[in-house]
């Protein structure tokens, strides 16, 4: 058998590189294994990942954090969903909640009923059958309930936060647990001949990190995994034709608002978060469709409030390496692929890996097969929530601007087309097992950009149409009551 990893070095800190580092060592901390985490203050963060889903909990509890103290250092304020302003149009907007629709227990049967009562000529709004959208309309906030028989226990929720904040966070953690970080810039990168694996970081002024196990968080330059391990890169611009974005704070409003708002403008779509010390800002768009200096000013000119720290540019590629593990070197974060932020997926693919990586430890020998695996997972995880945001452009409808006119128009993997086409034939949204995004927020979404069902499941034909009209009343009796008993934000 061979030998356990004894040293594993973090290249890069931030949010994916603090994040690894306070999971790692929570997992390693009886073992032995040093943990050492290089970065340079010289070198920027993204740093813009602001609202994220409901998987947050699982990584917030695997490093041990306490939810208050972590609010209040990070300015977390609550999230419950997403709202999508003009897709559909000027003024049109639809609401993707955390939550599930109808009534407890009725999550994947309760799309089939509402499609039956739309094809009986039904006009009810898919809103008022979800209590999590009702609260984030209402501007109250209730946690999810364990009793199964609670209405409560359909809610969903996540967080806004500051991702710089988020990251000094775990940060402590992670030092605590005796983490080491080393300040410095690398210059160079040592790698053992026969293998090819990495041995050491080089730093400016000679001091050299060496490891059996080395972790990829330097962001889109992927300075290990890209230009030291040859990965290859993976580009989905014909599908995700968005390359860059402008992004800038203003100052926090008076009462918060506990969701995500995604606007859609000329080349793309303008997110507003909302923290408990300012409000995140930006614009995601397609130097294609519009010039760089005229998104700026799009930016500034919606936003609510003007800007207090002047507008920052970020430019990317959508996609993935082709390989995020290759020999001992595993990717993380930016440094793995990227997806545009429309579904706040950035920082739970960074605990994804993290996850998938602590599944697959390795041993020093770095068998291939855990590599081979984790690249296997990573790959089909981040590809299908790329469906999921392709979703969204392709199906909009009521603009008629050349980038909308262009994603109406594209052809879409056909992994997409399946689930649109399985739909709208049989009301069926046919996912995986493991899937991210689950049925409601394929309901939410598909509704949400215009494809309706024409059939649902027959077995719901044991009940009467006047009985299936009465059971979706009292569901959104019991909603609306509820909601009048819970408190503001």
């Amino acid at each position: 058998m061979a030998e356990p990893v004894r040293e594993v070095v973090i290249l890069g800190g931030g949010t994916a590189g603090w994040m690894t580092a306070a999971a790692l060592s929570k997992a390693l901390e009886r073992s032995g294994t040093t943990i050492t985490l290089v970065e340079s203050e010289e070198i920027g963060t993204v740093g813009v990942g602001e609202a994220t889903i409901p998987t947050i909990h699982w990584f917030n509890g695997l490093v041990g954090i306490d939810e208050a103290r972590f609010m209040a250092d990070t300015g977390a304020t609550w999230k419950l969903g997403i709202e999508f302003r003009g897709w559909q149009g000027e003024g049109s907007a639809y609401f993707h909640p955390f939550g599930t629709y109808g009534s407890p227990g009725d999550g994947a049967t309760f799309p089939h009923r509402l499609a039956r009562a739309w094809l009986a000529g039904e006009e009810a709004p898919i809103e008022v059958f979800s209590l999590t959208t009702q609260l984030a309309r209402a501007r109250r906030f209730a946690k999810p309930v364990g009793d199964p028989r609670s209405l409560l226990s359909t809610l969903g929720y996540a967080f806004h936060f500051d991702a710089a904040r988020y990251a000094a966070h775990l940060r402590g953690l992670a030092e605590a647990r005796g983490v080491v970080r080393r300040e410095g810039k690398v210059v160079s990168v040592e790698q053992d001949e026969a293998s090819g694996h990495v041995r050491a970081l080089v730093l400016e002024g000679g001091a050299q990190v060496a490891g059996d196990l080395f972790v990829d968080c330097s962001g889109f330059r992927g300075l290990l995994i890209e230009q030291t391990m040859h990965a290859g890169y993976e580009d989905w611009p014909r599908w995700l034709p968005c390359d860059a974005a402008w992004a800038a704070p203003s100052a926090a409003e008076a009462q918060v608002t506990p969701y995500t708002q995604a606007t859609a403008q000329e080349a793309g779509w303008r997110w507003r978060i909302p923290l408990q010390h300012r409000v995140g800002n930006g614009y995601v768009f397609s130097t294609r469709f519009q010039d760089v200096d005229d998104a700026r000013a799009l930016l500034v000119g919606a936003m609510e409030s003007p800007p207090i720290a002047d507008p920052r540019l970020i430019r990317f590629t959508p996609g993935r390496r082709n390989r995020a593990w290759v020999g001992n070197v595993v990717a993380i974060g930016l440094a793995s692929g990227f997806l545009e932020p429309l579904e706040s997926t950035s920082i739970h693919l960074i605990q994804s890996g993290i996850g998938k990586l602590l599944s697959l430890f390795p041993r020093a020998d770095m068998n291939p097969l855990l590599a081979e695996q984790y690249n296997r997972l990573s790959a089909r995880e981040i590809e299908e929530i790329r469906d999921f945001v392709i979703l969204h452009y392709h199906r909009t409808h009521g603009r008629n601007e050349p980038l909308w006119q262009h994603c109406q128009t594209m052809p879409i993997p056909e992994t997409l087309a399946y689930k649109i086409d399985q739909f709208r034939a049989s009301g069926r949204i046919m996912l995986a097992p493991d899937e991210l995004f689950r049925d409601a927020s394929w309901f939410a979404v598909l509704s949400g950009q215009g494809v309706r069902a024409r059939d649902y499941n027959p077995l719901l034909d044991v009940m009467s149409e006047s009985d299936n009209r009465a059971q979706l009343q009292a569901v959104r009796d019991a909603i609306k009551e509820t909601v009048l008993k819970l408190s503001s934000v």
